[in-house]
């Protein structure tokens, strides 16, 4: 038996387990995460982005997606009771308490949160945006995450979630 295929195997083997041991880093964003609190820094100004009670989830997937919600609980309803004939006020309202989007993220070779890509958004200027950590920070301290995040024209959000699942 030639010596040379047992050097190729080995060789390849120890690439193989070496590239494994770059890549495998755990995802530290991995999961669904609930809003404690988001602030925006408007002009010096820090007060609550989503309200006093923000109801939002944030969720990464194995797969490489995500979704995030963002909503004030304490929204007014529509007096109609239906979605599509909702006063200008209403509607103005809700649109500017709430957000939904979802897109595709990345993780750095220690499974840090790298940026993302939007494919979809209640707020149309946001789709095929590209956030990269000079944009938007997530910054994973065991169940607690902070999500660091400044608008084109310069304003500050913050915001804490909590690890749920």
């Amino acid at each position: 038996m030639s010596i040379r295929p047992v050097m190729l195997a080995l060789a390849l083997g120890t690439l193989s387990s070496f590239a494994f041991a770059q890549t495998s880093a755990e995802n530290q964003v991995l999961g669904t995460w609930k809003m404690v609190s988001a602030t925006i820094d408007p002009g010096g100004k820090n007060i609550p982005a989503y309200g006093e009670k923000p109801n939002s989830l944030l969720v990464f997937t194995p797969d490489m997606h995500f979704v995030e919600v963002l909503t004030d609980a304490d929204t007014p309803r529509f007096a109609s009771n239906a979605r599509g004939e909702g006063t200008d006020e209403e509607n103005r309202m809700a649109m500017s308490r709430s957000i939904g989007f979802f897109g595709t993220y990345t993780v750095d070779s220690n499974g840090e949160f790298s940026g993302n890509r939007v494919l979809g958004s209640t707020f149309p200027n946001w789709v095929g945006s590209v956030r990269t950590r000079d944009d938007l920070t997530l910054v994973v301290n065991g169940d607690r995450m902070t999500e660091q995040f400044r608008r084109p024209e310069g304003t500050e959000i913050q915001i804490e979630w909590r690890r749920v699942e």
